[in-house]
C-alpha cells in the first residue's frame, strides 16, 4: 500500500461518510459543529559549541490552521497545514534537508522554514473498535520508539492505517501500517512499516509488549524490534511509589547484498517518589552497541531523551549507558523540571560526558502557555567527536 493510496483512500472513506445516515442532524451539522485547529508557536532557540562554528539564533514561528469536523455516525474528518517562518535566520542548516535558513558555518537548529499538510485523515471510533486512515500522528508508550517529536516546530507524522481494538476491558491492541514517514526536514520516505502494540492496565501499572517492524521501501533495510514495558505506581501513606522497567532486542540488515545481522538489545530501570507535590526519580536506559552497530531508534521522540541537546540522536556504535536523576515540581502553577546526565558507552564503559537540563513552563489558561528551558553538556573521552554545548530555549504557545 502506497502513501498515495492510503490518501486517496482516506478520501473516498470521507465521501463514504458523508453519504451515511448520521448522528448530526444534517451533513451541514456535521461540518458547523467541527472544532477549528488554530495555534501559534514562537519560539527563540540559541546554540552555543566549544568549535569552530558560529553561535547560531533561530527565532521561528509555527503557525497551523485546520479543522476537525463533528462526529457522524462515528467518523470525524480532519485536516491541518502548518507553516514555519524564520523571523532570525542565524542558524545552519542540517545536513539532511535542503529546505530554509543555512547560514554558512553556523551550528545547526532541526527547524527548516516551510510549510506542508500536517494531517489529513479520517477515523472512525465506537466502544470497541477505532481506525484511522491518512497522515497522521502517532505515539505509542512514552513516545520511545515511535513518536512525533512534537518539540520540533514541524513535528513527525506518518501516512498509514491503523486499527485500535478497545472491546476488552483494560486492552488495548493497536496495528498500523506505514507507507511513508514525513520527518521534521520535510524529509517524506517511502517505508513498509509495520507497527503492533498491545497494552494491558493493571492495578499495580501498565504492561505494553510490541513489535515494530520498519523497512526502507528503497534501501531495504530493517528495523525490527520486540519488546515489553511496565510503568506503574503504588500509592504507600502520604507518597507515591515510581517505577519503570522496559527491554527490547533490536535486529537491523542495512539491505545490501549479502549483508549481515547485527543485534543489539535496550533495557530501562527508573524508581523514584511522589510526596507533597514534588517528584524524585533516577535511573538507567541503555541502548545497546558492540563497536558495530548501536541500538536504534529511528522513529521516537529522540529530543525528549538522553539530553536536550541531542548529542544522542544517534546512538554511538559501542552502545550509550545514560545514567539520570530528575526532580519535578510546580510552583504557583509553573512547572519546575532539574535533570543530570551522566552518559558513557556501553561497550566499554567510555566517559561520553555529563549534562544538566534546566527547564520553567506554565499553562496560564487552555490557550495559551509559555517556557523557558536550558541545557549544558559537558564532553567526555577526547576519542569521541562531542564538543561543549550549551542550548537555550524560550517559547510561548496560543491554541484556539
Amino acid at each position: 500500500m502506497t502513501t498515495k493510496t492510503i490518501l486517496a483512500s482516506a478520501i473516498s472513506t470521507a465521501l463514504l461518510a458523508a453519504a451515511m445516515p448520521t448522528q448530526a442532524a444534517s451533513v451541514t451539522e456535521f461540518v458547523k459543529e467541527g472544532d477549528v485547529i488554530a495555534q501559534v508557536r514562537i519560539r527563540n532557540e540559541t546554540v552555543q559549541q566549544d568549535n569552530a562554528k558560529d553561535d547560531a539564533i533561530a527565532m521561528t514561528a509555527r503557525a497551523r490552521l485546520g479543522y476537525e469536523t463533528a462526529s457522524m455516525a462515528g467518523f470525524k474528518i480532519l485536516a491541518e497545514f502548518d507553516q514555519v517562518i524564520a523571523l532570525q535566520d542565524e542558524y545552519g542548516q542540517h545536513p539532511k534537508t535542503s529546505i530554509g535558513p543555512g547560514a554558512d558555518n553556523t551550528s545547526v537548529v532541526a527547524d527548516p522554514a516551510a510549510g506542508d499538510i500536517n494531517r489529513a485523515q479520517v477515523s472512525y471510533k465506537s466502544d470497541a473498535f477505532g481506525a484511522t486512515l491518512g497522515r497522521q500522528r502517532i505515539i505509542f508508550d512514552n513516545a520511545r520508539f515511535i513518536g512525533n517529536v512534537g518539540w520540533r516546530q514541524n513535528e513527525q507524522t506518518f501516512d498509514a492505517a491503523r486499527i485500535d481494538l478497545t472491546a476488552v476491558d483494560n486492552l488495548t491492541a493497536t496495528y498500523a501500517y506505514i507507507a511513508q514517514r514525513n520527518n521534521i526536514l520535510y524529509h517524506d520516505v517511502e517505508v513498509k512499516d509495520h507497527l503492533l502494540n498491545v497494552g494491558y492496565k493493571t492495578p499495580f501499572g501498565k504492561v505494553s509488549g510490541y513489535g515494530y517492524l520498519l523497512e526502507n521501501a528503497d534501501s531495504e533495510a530493517t528495523f525490527d524490534t520486540f519488546g515489553l514495558r511496565f510503568k506503574g505506581k503504588t500509592a504507600l501513606d502520604a507518597l507515591d511509589i515510581l517505577y519503570t522497567a522496559e527491554y527490547a532486542t533490536q535486529t537491523q540488515n542495512s539491505g545490501a547484498d549479502g549483508a549481515e545481522d547485527n543485534d543489539a538489545a535496550y533495557s530501562l530501570l527508573e524508581a523514584g517518589v511522589k510526596v507533597s507535590g514534588i517528584t524524585l526519580a533516577a535511573g538507567m536506559e541503555t541502548l545497546g552497541g558492540d563497536g558495530t552497530y548501536g541500538f536504534s531508534t529511528p522513529y521516537a521522540t529522540g529530543h525528549a531523551f538522553n539530553g536536550w541537546t541531542d548529542q544522542f540522536l544517534g546512538t554511538p556504535a559501542e552502545g550509550l549507558s545514560d545514567t539520570y536523576a530528575k526532580v519535578v515540581t510546580k510552583v504557583a502553577g509553573v512547572k519546575l523540571l532539574a535533570m543530570y546526565h551522566d552518559f558513557s558507552t556501553d561497550k566499554d564503559g567510555d566517559d561520553l560526558g555529563s549534562e544538566i537540563n534546566l527547564l520553567a513552563a506554565k499553562k496560564f489558561d487552555k490557550n495559551f502557555s509559555a517556557g523557558i528551558k536550558y541545557a549544558q553538556y559537558s564532553a567526555g573521552d577526547d576519542a569521541y567527536a562531542y564538543v561543549d554545548t550549551d542550548k537555550l530555549w524560550v517559547w510561548a504557545e496560543a491554541k484556539f
